[in-house]
């Protein structure tokens, strides 16, 4: 890793001739709680079955509930031009419709688990962001197959690119080559390839009032076999306002889009998610 790092900062370091020659000093360790939260709408309609006819479709919908619980933490380490931090993400949300002369139903409108393990090296350090080389492996999975199928997803991911960290707004924004193993279906392993470019960025309101967003694009070049499901592009959307509570609490609304094109579809799939969600959110400095 030493000597690609060194590789690549001296592969560009004609470009950043004007950068400030600083010395990043310091051992910094942070439990960083991005968000322990709870996502909710509920829809509740009465009588719903005497206005079936109605032109009012508030007065003739379906009872709805969504909740989504969501775990994100990592533990970041800083020393010199290393920024280490390993992290969890894991999210679970059901949607619940009461049709009023049906069964109810219930689906998965959310369902993942990614461990990640991530590592920025500062070639530049400017005023207010480092530049470098980045690096990270990370394990997909899902808490529950989808359609009640025996294949759990299961991917495995390694990347190596370029990312921009360590700003008051810009907290990472990245391009990378991507690797993938994929063996949710244990007959079929497939490896592929893929660019990908992705961000996280929060930005300050006002005082307690903080935005925030984060995402990717993922473009899938090359594959090892052909298996329908596999996706040819993926673009994953997240943005949320919080606003302080009471201490390390937040409450406020947020917007979930997924869009993605699989190999044997015809068109794109996409889930859009709105709603209210409250949370907590901290750091603690370990060292």
């Amino acid at each position: 890793m030493k000597k690609i790092s060194v590789f690549m900062c001296a592969a560009f370091a004609p470009f950043m001739a004007v950068a400030d020659d600083v010395d990043l000093a310091g051992k910094e360790l942070i439990l960083n709680i991005r968000r322990i939260g709870l996502d909710l709408s509920k829809t509740t309609v009465r009588h719903s079955g005497e206005y079936q006819g109605s032109p009012i479709s508030a007065l003739s919908a379906d009872d709805q509930e969504f909740i989504k619980g969501v775990f994100d933490t990592a533990l970041e380490y800083k020393h010199n031009r290393f920024n280490w931090d390993n992290s969890l993400f894991m999210e679970y949300g059901r949607t619940k419709i009461k049709p009023y002369d049906g069964e109810t139903l219930v689906n998965e409108s959310a369902d993942k688990i990614l461990l990640t393990s991530n590592l920025n090296y500062a070639c530049w350090d400017f005023d207010s962001f480092k530049l470098g080389p980045m690096a990270r492996a990370a394990y997909e999975t899902e808490f529950v197959p989808a359609n009640d199928s025996d294949n759990r997803l299961k991917v495995l991911r390694g990347m190596a690119g370029f990312s921009v960290f360590d700003s008051p707004i810009i907290k990472e924004l990245y391009i990378a080559g991507v690797y993938e193993y994929d063996f949710t279906y244990g007959h079929d392993q497939v490896s592929k390839l893929a660019a990908e470019a992705g961000w996280r960025l929060e930005y300050d309101v006002r005082d307690g009032v903080k935005l925030s967003t984060n995402g990717y694009y993922r473009e899938y070049l090359d594959y090892s076999t052909y298996v329908g499901t596999d996706l040819e592009r993926d673009l994953s959307v997240v943005a949320r306002m919080d606003t302080n509570l009471w201490g390390d609490f937040t409450l406020g609304p947020y917007v979930q889009y997924r869009r993605a094109k699989a190999r044997d579809a015809e068109h794109y799939g996409s889930n859009f998610i709105i709603g209210i969600s409250f949370n907590y959110i901290t750091k603690f400095g370990l060292r």
